[in-house]
């Protein structure tokens, strides 16, 4: 095992510091709050002439996003940064980097979208982007945000995958809030990332191809396929990517962490900075007797349906939260993707879906029991529940 360096850091410092680490060829980048430290940490960084990195100032948020992709075309490792309106206006960008199989990465500081117009967190950005081909990871803590990150590259550029990957933390609550962290070798992280080198690029003047072409319909629907298959094969490239880093550094699990769960009759799904929330809250009712675990969700796509069921298929009741409202009226995108899995795993168990957190909304440990509460008087006593509720919302009773 390698030894690690202790230091505290903000989120987007421990962004910051992976990206100097791995030190990429290029990044573009428009500033936003919550995620303009990381662009700014990145170019100090290189006018110290600690990386040397070419860091490209843009226009826009879509430009930012259509210059990775030109880079990464080109041959060279790129990344860029961005949160909320900043990732709505680079969406047209994020299907081609997709499409075009560009193994790009993103660091995203997750912000609430307008309207109507907030800065806080939730996962309303990342969580809008889900089907646009990007491979998506989750940080509950600065130190997952800064593993998450070096991680990333091994997964994207592996051969089976060639997707771009999303590396997303909470705005605020982990991208600004200063925690201990463990930071590995400047030569290790290098050694785990390794080099980039593509075998096709458009500046290969030897092989000329062209990136991003029309495709009239004989073609598209091929091509979709062909992306939902390395989707569906970077499972296995995560889990391998994960296994080695493990080994090399010592920290981080697969697809998700299961907390307690190995004899819980409840359970709480959750992504994100909340999974410290419930954690606590499931250590304290453990000392009452109450058997509750957390299940965290790492990874969301792809989305681990079967492992997911598989994990959660000993359990009386279960709680989805969603930091997102999809206005379907059953609940968030955690909450329909668990529940597909349930069913198409054969697992019938009790759940119920909850919004949380939306715009920065507290979330406390007191808000976990109540749902714990719930989930047991549900599996015990049958009693009648609604399959969507909203957490701490601000009615004419309570206000």
């Amino acid at each position: 095992m390698n030894t690690s360096i202790k230091d505290r850091m903000s989120g987007n410092e421990a962004v910051a510091y992976a990206i100097k680490q791995i030190n990429p060829d290029v990044m573009p980048a428009f500033p936003i709050t919550p995620s303009t430290e990381i662009p700014q940490l990145v170019s100090n960084y290189i006018a110290n002439k600690q990386m040397d990195t070419e860091f490209i100032p843009v226009e826009s948020e879509h430009s930012s996003m259509s210059a990775t992709i030109g880079a990464e075309a080109a041959g060279a490792r790129s990344l860029t940064a961005t949160s909320s309106c900043g990732l709505a206006l680079m969406w047209e960008e994020l299907l081609i980097a997709a499409s075009d199989r560009m193994p790009c990465v993103l660091a995203l500081v997750n912000r609430t979208l307008s309207g109507p117009i907030n800065i806080n967190c939730d996962h309303t950005d990342s969580m809008g982007a889900r089907d646009t081909g990007w491979i998506q990871i989750y940080a509950e803590n600065n130190q997952e945000a800064y593993d998450n990150f070096i991680q990333a590259y091994p997964i994207a550029e592996d051969k089976r995958v060639h997707l771009p990957v999303m590396i997303c933390q909470d705005g605020f609550i982990t991208s600004h809030a200063v925690q201990n962290i463990e930071l590995n070798e400047d030569k290790d992280v290098k050694e785990f990332v390794g080099e980039y080198r593509p075998e096709e690029f458009l500046l290969n003047h030897k092989n000329p191809i062209a990136i991003g072409p029309y495709a009239i319909s004989n073609y598209v629907m091929e091509a979709r396929k062909a992306q939902e298959d390395a989707m569906e094969n970077s499972k296995e490239v995560i889990l391998e990517v994960a296994k080695r880093y493990k080994e090399q550094f010592g920290r981080g699990f697969g697809f998700f962490e299961e907390y307690r769960t190995e004899d819980a009759e409840y359970i709480m799904v959750i992504m994100g900075s909340a999974a410290g929330t419930a954690k606590q809250a499931v250590d304290d009712l453990r000392e009452k007797g109450i058997k509750a675990g957390v299940l965290k969700l790492r990874v969301f796509r792809p989305f681990p349906a079967e492992e997911i069921a598989k994990a959660l298929s000993g359990a009386k009741a279960v709680a989805i939260m969603d930091r997102t409202e999809s206005y379907n009226g059953h609940g968030g995108p955690l909450a329909s993707e668990i529940r597909a899995g349930l069913y198409e795993s054969r697992v019938y168990i009790e759940t119920v879906c909850y919004t949380y957190g939306l715009a920065g909304r507290d979330f406390t440990v007191e808000d976990v029991y109540g749902i714990f509460d719930e989930l047991r008087d549900i599996a015990e006593n049958n009693k009648e529940y609604r399959q969507h509720r909203y957490i701490n919302l601000r009615t004419k009773e309570n206000i």
